[in-house]
């Protein structure tokens, strides 16, 4: 008996670029005061300081924060530059586990 296993793999598009853009234009029009990021990716840092940016240009406040994963065998234990940094342990993330299964049912025949 052969046994097959497959796994998926996320693959980045742009992302980074798309979220970037979305915080800025959004913090520029006052659509939010809290922006959380589930990220390290440094290239977001630049967006980060871009939206402390604003909120000084528009006497204003808003936070920014990254939050990410953290455990001992975690390589990059912090969050983007220029954020405030959460740190999501293995208990906190799997309270927030859904189990609900969200996909379509097949319909019956």
């Amino acid at each position: 008996m052969t046994r097959t296993n497959s796994y998926l793999t996320g693959e980045e598009k742009g992302i980074d670029v798309r979220l970037a853009i979305d915080i800025i234009s959004m913090a520029w029009q006052n659509l939010f005061d809290v922006a959380l990021v589930f990220s390290q990716d440094q290239d977001l840092s630049e967006a980060a300081r871009e939206v402390r940016d604003i909120a000084r240009r528009q006497s204003r406040w808003i936070k920014i924060a990254s939050a990410f994963p953290s455990s001992p065998v975690v390589r990059k234990p912090r969050g983007i530059n220029w954020t405030d940094w959460i740190r999501i342990d293995r208990a906190m993330y799997d309270t927030c586990i859904d189990p609900r299964d969200y996909r379509p049912k097949a319909a019956a025949r």
